[in-house]
């Protein structure tokens, strides 16, 4: 590698020493233009040589590590966007009921609602409730009909909010 590297500067230093000394003797005019152009093309073609010689047929560009890590990072966003929208749900039918309970004239009930993954095993749905308030059939009962929690998840205490 490092007598590749040294192969390279010195073609590097040998064709600007060439194009050095053509330039000194070549006079003024429309030839000096065209031989600096030209040797500057020379120059590049030094310049670029070792990556002109690469043989890119042999280049193996390995991804699979960045694809395994995106594919896990996508995972932990969806947990994250699923513990999300179970926590809205449960927060959002939680203020369902005290509002139904308010409407009832049942005071000041609070709520705390938990949820499991539906029946498409992806969007929760409410599964049990912890009510503190007076006990109430008739918001039992809607409770059950309305938002599919059935009497035995629910959890009644019956002391001070």
């Amino acid at each position: 590698m490092i007598g590749a590297v040294r192969s390279w500067l010195t073609s590097i230093a040998a064709v600007t020493l060439l194009l050095t000394v053509v330039q000194t003797l070549v006079p003024e005019g429309t030839l000096r233009k065209i031989s600096g152009f030209t040797g500057g093309l020379l120059l590049l073609a030094a310049l670029l040589q070792p990556v002109l010689k690469t043989d890119l047929g042999r280049l193996r560009l390995d991804f699979s590590d960045y694809e395994e890590a995106i594919e896990a990072r996508a995972a932990e966003l969806d947990a994250a966007g699923k513990e999300e929208l179970a926590a809205i749900i449960a927060r959002r039918t939680a203020a369902y009921i005290s509002d139904k309970a308010d409407a009832l004239g049942l005071g000041s009930i609070t709520a705390r609602v938990e949820t499991e993954p539906g029946p498409d095993g992806e969007t929760p749905i409410p599964a049990s409730a912890v009510l503190t308030g007076p006990y109430s059939r008739a918001l039992a009962d809607w409770i059950a009909g309305e938002l599919g929690i059935p009497a035995e998840r629910q959890v009644w205490h019956e002391g001070k909010n």
